[in-house]
């Protein structure tokens, strides 16, 4: 993972965001479209920040810092404990900030605070095949191709494949509490 100082913060996603979210959503669609739905309305982002109520599914902006504009997006997502300490990680570059290496930089913050703060140790990055930038995303920054998951997720009416990539947390690691020691 790249250490370098990093152009963007990673900011929780709240109810204030979303007028802003869900513009950059509809700005974003021929992007997005068809490796993900993201929200792009008021009743679409409420139902979607439900998501985020409990702490095991955790959203964040990723904010330009001169400027504060919103370059993207990235969830940390289905956080299990005891044995496991994973989650897997999903992000997705607005339009208007695309092609900068803002989602590189905001990830890799993403990672950071995965494996320090929430002390994680394995994070996973679900993409389909033919998603050649999100794939290239996770190559720069280290993640190992684990397989190819067969009808792996639901996107845009349909079960799609998705290629398995993961990220182990560099050492030393501390573990979370919740990890048994024996």
């Amino acid at each position: 993972m790249p250490t370098t100082p990093s152009r963007v913060d990673l900011r929780p996603l709240t109810l204030a965001d979303q007028e802003e979210f869900c513009s950059l959503v509809r700005a974003s669609a021929e992007l997005h479209l068809p490796w993900m739905q993201l929200p792009a309305t008021a009743e679409e982002f409420h139902g979607w920040m439900h998501r985020f109520s409990d702490g095991t599914n955790l959203g964040f902006m990723i904010r330009v810092k001169e400027t504060g504009t919103a370059a993207g997006m990235v969830n940390i997502n289905s956080i299990i404990r005891g044995r496991y300490q994973g989650a897997s990680i999903g992000y997705a570059a607005f339009a208007p900030s695309a092609g900068r290496g803002y989602m590189t930089e905001g990830v890799t913050v993403a990672l950071h605070h995965a494996f320090d703060d929430l002390r994680l140790h394995r994070l996973e990055a679900n993409i389909r095949p033919a998603n050649k930038a999100s794939l290239a995303l996770v190559q720069r920054l280290g993640f190992r191709y684990e397989g190819l998951s067969p009808a792996y997720l639901y996107v845009n009416g349909a079960w799609h494949d998705h290629e398995r990539w993961s990220l182990t947390a560099p050492s030393p690691w501390t573990a979370d509490p919740s990890l048994p020691q024996v």
